[in-house]
């Protein structure tokens, strides 16, 4: 398979082919498209133009490629199409994409799109799947999957199986229900191939299938997923009862959304944004940590005022603050960074004690070793013992709180239930900036005796 490269030539020649109607051309060259790559050109099209392709192409083509446009663009094309267009869309779709795209719809006009899907078993599906909390396993899941009943025999599950796959796109697992619908196991297909056709699936089921709950966090489904290498997962009900499946591509976008969330806040932004939003979207979602920066500079400033008389004294003192402010904030983002990966990973292990007291040797070791090369340079470039042994000793116990703030702040974030990627950005970086400068003064001021 050749890899697709969206070039300006292309958009142009396609946005001809449209303004002059040129529908079998159109249809001709997006024929062998992904429909992943369709979507990256539509995406790039005005909003006329996208919904003139959308009409033009197939809706089994058409559907899989409103999964994968940008939310503004499908919102527009989605209003340029009528009930009965968006319904026919809604059916070539898995129940959990269809679910996803009419939780988008204006709510005066669900009903009537659901109304227009001819199968109505699906239409009740998609309906099933909107109870759920979209942050949970049930809003994640579809309900296309094959399940078998653990008192058939094997040639009624092969004839049941047919039937079943045909309303799935593929088929990781076979599941093992009772009567009551109760998830009790999974079915081998080597065991199906090999066994006769009356022996009954009690007989030859695998009792042990790792399941989720219906409303468990995707973060955890996500972890569990991971562990035990699964390209798909059952969900199953407060009874116990099979109701859907999650599978690797929904878990895949759980977790690239999730990443995409963890870096925004690293960098200050504290609500979902992209490039393209508007510029008061963007102002709210970077304003309240550039002003956290401001009050802490505004702190900063006030805490190097209280100690003018020694730094007009010793005024090496104050060349080397933004040295100790960037130390200190560094640090810290370090040790947060590593404490948030592991509480992501689902890898931290042992007591917070132990984890504190961890970071405060490797923060000495590392503060120890910077610190004698800082020492070295500043007796040399300064000539006084004192102060370049006041600068580095400060050095020392900055890196050392630092660590103990940056590997504390994110396990207690965790503990409160918020997000502790938050720790990663600048909330952290200006506590230990605002700390490690009156730290440093306090030591500079001890050492040199004013």
């Amino acid at each position: 398979m050749t890899s697709f490269k969206l070039t300006e030539d292309l958009i142009a020649e396609i946005e001809q082919l449209v303004e002059n109607q040129r529908d079998t051309q159109l249809v001709s060259l997006l024929e062998e498209v992904h429909y992943a790559d369709v979507a990256e050109i539509i995406n790039e099209l005005n909003e006329d133009e996208a919904t003139y392709l959308i009409k033009l192409l197939d809706s089994d083509k058409t559907s899989d490629i409103l999964t994968e446009l940008d939310d503004d663009v499908r919102e527009s094309i989605l209003r340029n199409l009528s009930t009965k267009e968006i319904a026919s869309e809604l059916e070539e779709l898995d129940t959990d994409d269809a679910a996803d795209i009419i939780a988008e719809l204006p709510e005066e006009i669900v009903q009537e799109v659901i109304s227009e899907i001819e199968d109505r078993e699906h239409a009740q599906d998609i309906v099933d799947l909107l109870r759920y909390d979209e942050n949970s396993a049930g809003g994640l899941m579809a309900k296309e999957l094959v399940k078998v009943r653990e008192s058939w025999d094997v040639l009624k599950c092969v004839r049941e199986m047919r039937q079943q796959a045909e309303n799935v796109t593929r088929v990781h697992s076979i599941y093992v229900v009772d009567d009551e619908d109760r998830l009790i196991g999974r079915l081998s297909l080597k065991d199906l191939l090999t066994t006769s056709t009356r022996t009954h699936i009690k007989e030859v089921y695998i009792p042990k299938v790792d399941s989720v709950d219906v409303n468990e966090d995707p973060e955890e489904v996500a972890k569990i997923m991971s562990k035990y290498d699964l390209e798909a997962i059952p969900v199953v009900d407060e009874m116990g009862r099979l109701v859907g499946r999650i599978t690797i591509d929904d878990i895949v976008d759980v977790i690239k959304e999730e990443a995409d969330k963890d870096y925004q806040l690293a960098a200050g932004i504290s609500q979902s944004v992209e490039a393209d939003d508007s510029i008061w979207e963007l102002t709210r979602a970077r304003l309240p940590w550039l002003f956290l920066g401001l009050v802490g500079g505004v702190g900063a400033a006030a805490i190097m005022g209280g100690f003018e008389e020694m730094i007009s004294k010793h005024a090496i003192l104050f060349f080397f603050t933004p040295l100790i402010a960037a130390m200190a904030g560094n640090v810290g983002v370090q040790s947060s960074a590593i404490i948030v990966q592991g509480l992501a990973n689902d890898d931290l292990k042992g007591s917070i004690g132990n984890r504190l007291v961890k970071e405060m040797l490797l923060a000495t070791l590392n503060g120890l070793v910077l610190a004698v090369v800082l020492l070295v340079f500043t007796w040399w470039w300064n000539g006084d013992f004192n102060t370049a042994l006041a600068i580095a000793m400060s050095l020392v116990v900055v890196i050392i709180v630092a660590g103990i703030i940056g590997t504390f702040i994110p396990l207690f974030l965790d503990k409160k239930g918020i997000d502790p990627a938050i720790a990663t950005g600048p909330f952290i970086t200006t506590s230990n900036d605002i700390f490690g400068i009156l730290i440093y003064f306090w030591i500079a001021k001890w050492i040199l005796g004013i």
